[in-house]
């Protein structure tokens, strides 16, 4: 019988900062809610896209810039008028 291992996905932390300039977007045209962690909207190095591509994550210098949420009302059952 040969084993082999299994390798697991890398761990990363990133810091979410300026909670208390946290803003908050819905673009009902298109389903999509913004969250945004300071006043500027901020060039990302890097992003991630979820399993399901319905969430997105931007990364810039190690920290959370902003999250973007597709299909918002489809996700959480929640109708915005």
């Amino acid at each position: 019988m040969s084993e082999h291992s299994e390798s697991k996905p890398e761990t990363k932390m990133y810091s979410i900062k300026d909670l208390d300039k946290i803003w908050i977007e819905y673009d009902k045209q298109n389903d999509i809610l913004y969250i945004n962690f300071g006043y500027d909207i901020e060039e990302a190095d890097e992003e991630f896209l979820s399993k399901d591509e319905d969430i997105i994550v931007r990364i810039k210098d190690g920290r959370v810039v902003s999250i973007m949420i597709m299909n918002f009302s489809g996700k959480t059952g929640i109708m915005i008028y």
